[in-house]
């Protein structure tokens, strides 16, 4: 088994969010956030834009600072810890030991230009975590085989298409061996032809049981792939359910109108 390869589990929730809350200033953004996502499991979220998906996802690694609620990876705290009844915000090296622990993949592929590929895949292990050089580089070209981009690994981001950028975001977030996957609609920046690679990379991490919360407005993916859907608007969780059932026979009238522009 490799280290890619984490069997489902039924043990205790990988993220545990309790009335989460976020503010920009006036305006609440997340209003009372409530859900669970178990461990081996692909939790899809989807709704209009604006609806919070994106700032809930960035909340998770403490990208984002929460104003009300729980927040928790794996039965921790994120971004603060319970001290006297009060919760303390940890410091800044604290917050970046937890985030080790959590990959991110985002719209925009956010490579270092000047890098290539490898470069790019190896530069957290030997800087965050002080992996060898030779070590690191080997992981990271059986990460980049993964993705089937191991002939691009000598490539700059400008010389790849943005499916092989997003692919290498992937193999770059993997190189952190995370036990959490964060995705914040990681094709739609891409091609319509594009889309596919990167759909079927995020399936073959969902089958080696990896833990992944997608928000996506590909309900394909959702409906296949996905163990949990959430649906959100407004700043709230408006229907909640397996993929199938909130797709095909959605309960809620703002779900309802939702799908019938988006499937």
């Amino acid at each position: 088994m490799t280290d890619l390869e984490k069997p489902r589990t039924s043990g205790r929730p990988m993220v545990m969010a309790e009335g989460v809350r976020k503010s920009y200033g006036t305006v609440e953004v997340l209003k009372g956030i409530d859900l669970e996502v178990k461990q081996g499991e692909v939790f899809c979220l989807i709704g209009p834009s604006g609806s919070g998906k994106s700032t809930f996802l960035r909340c998770i690694n403490h990208l984002e600072k929460i104003n009300g609620g729980l927040l928790s990876v794996d039965g921790e705290l994120v971004g603060y810890r319970m001290k006297g009844g009060k919760l303390h915000e940890l410091k800044d090296r604290e917050v970046a030991l937890q985030r080790r622990d959590i990959g991110m993949v985002f719209q925009r592929f956010n490579l270092f230009p000047h890098m290539t590929a490898l470069e790019n895949v190896i530069e957290a292990p030997v800087q965050v975590k002080k992996e060898s050089r030779a070590d690191a580089k080997e992981r990271a070209m059986a990460l980049l085989e993964r993705v089937g981009l191991a002939d691009k690994a000598g490539n700059y981001p400008t010389q790849l298409s943005g499916g092989q950028q997003q692919r290498v975001a992937i193999a770059r977030a993997l190189a952190m061996k995370p036990k959490l996957m964060l995705f914040d609609e990681p094709t739609s920046a891409l091609d319509p032809e594009l889309v596919g690679d990167v759909l079927d990379v995020m399936r073959g991490l969902a089958e080696e049981g990896m833990t992944m919360i997608v928000v996506t407005h590909e309900m394909g993916f959702a409906r296949e792939v996905g163990d949990a859907l959430v649906f959100m608007d407004g700043g709230v969780v408006v229907e909640s359910g397996h993929p199938r059932d909130v797709l095909t026979d959605p309960r809620h009238e703002r779900t309802r109108a939702f799908l019938s522009k988006v499937l």
